[in-house]
């Protein structure tokens, strides 16, 4: 690549600036050090909701700052698929992130080798800030999916709730990705998600996102809707843009043309990212503490949401019917691929998934 990362390399204190590093992934998802929420809070109003509004579904405001309306549930298991984390109650979304969910799985094994994805967190019943582990995944259009292929059977809940993450990273080195866990089609699954046209950004770890730069050598036309962001090692985070007709959704900045492998990605090689706030300056007042986000605080339609009736029941809004709920979880899983990637690597960092605006 063109833009020296021995030079960016060199001007880093690599055991401080990768232990660091190590530090803020090992400590787990970012909420799990997070101050229960107050009852009046966003957080604890919308993550107190179990059930999604009946109506039409509808994405409210933005992707880390919103709600959403007539939400839909991933169904926990498929014939390439499976939701992972049960417990959480994050497995909803709007209608075209679940259909888009449902497609990759399917193309995966048809075209990248892959033999069907583990489902990570999607959103809440009605959307809206999440106690812990994201910023963003608020209105529907967000989804994290493990780089962890399916296992050739159906886990139980009490595995899905138990597997680990597994890194796609060497942990002796800085963001630099393990060749002994990496594998092609875990490229090929990557850029088959980037070439849907409603998928706007795909965030990865930029350890992955400058692997791509390096070892892609097939159409780069949809490689700068990888996005570098710290975390996302042990999976990826796809978003969609809003639906067509949602007008209460709002939308954010195109990505910027180009394969995105450039001096933007460059910079999170260098100390720039982790260098600590700058002092007050002399006599000046100290900042505030961050406070609690609010309903007040999101569109004001969200109230609303928060007070619309509950659809029946979970299996009544799962995606694809009420059969789909029940039937598919007693299914055989799919018989992996010839190319599957084989036995799971060791242990990896919970990733640290914050993206908002990147």
């Amino acid at each position: 690549m063109a833009f020296g990362f021995a030079q960016a390399f060199r001007t880093i204190s690599k055991l401080t600036l990768a232990g660091a590093i190590g530090a803020s992934l090992a400590a787990g998802d970012v909420g799990a050090e997070q101050k229960t929420p107050s009852p009046g809070s966003a957080k604890g109003q919308f993550g107190a909701v179990s059930l999604p509004t009946q109506g039409p579904a509808q994405p409210i405001g933005f992707y880390a700052k919103g709600c959403m309306t007539g939400a839909v549930a991933l169904p926990t298991d498929g014939p390439t698929w499976e939701a992972m984390r049960l417990s959480r109650n994050r497995r909803w979304g709007n209608p075209a992130m679940i259909a888009l969910l449902e497609r990759l799985s399917q193309d995966g094994v048809k075209y990248a080798g892959w033999p069907g994805i583990l489902v990570g967190d999607i959103a809440q019943p009605r959307g809206g800030p999440m106690f812990n582990g994201h910023a963003s995944h608020q209105i529907g259009l967000d989804a994290d999916v493990w780089f962890t292929p399916m296992p050739g059977r159906r886990m139980t809940a009490e595995e899905r709730e138990n597997l680990p993450f597994t890194t796609m990273l060497q942990k002796d080195k800085f963001l630099t990705v393990d060749p002994k866990v990496w594998t092609q089609s875990r490229a090929r699954l990557l850029m088959l998600a980037a070439s849907y046209p409603e998928v706007e950004r795909i965030f990865v770890n930029p350890a992955i996102k400058k692997k791509m730069c390096d070892t892609w050598t097939g159409d780069r036309t949809n490689l700068g809707k990888l996005r570098p962001e710290y975390g996302h090692d042990s999976h990826f985070h796809i978003r969609i843009k809003c639906p067509p007709g949602a007008a209460g959704c709002t939308p954010q900045a195109s990505v910027a043309a180009g394969d995105g492998c450039d001096k933007s990605l460059a910079w999170w090689f260098t100390p720039a990212p982790w260098a600590p706030p700058k002092p007050p300056k002399p006599g000046a007042k100290p900042p505030k503490p961050p406070r609690e986000m609010m309903v007040s605080d999101l569109p004001k339609a969200c109230a609303a949401v928060l007070d619309a009736a509950s659809v029946a029941s979970m299996q009544a809004a799962t995606y694809g019917g009420p059969s789909a709920a029940s039937a598919l979880t007693t299914a055989p899983a799919a018989a992996p691929a010839a190319d599957a990637d084989g036995a799971l690597p060791d242990v990896g960092p919970v990733p640290n998934d914050k993206p908002a605006i990147q």
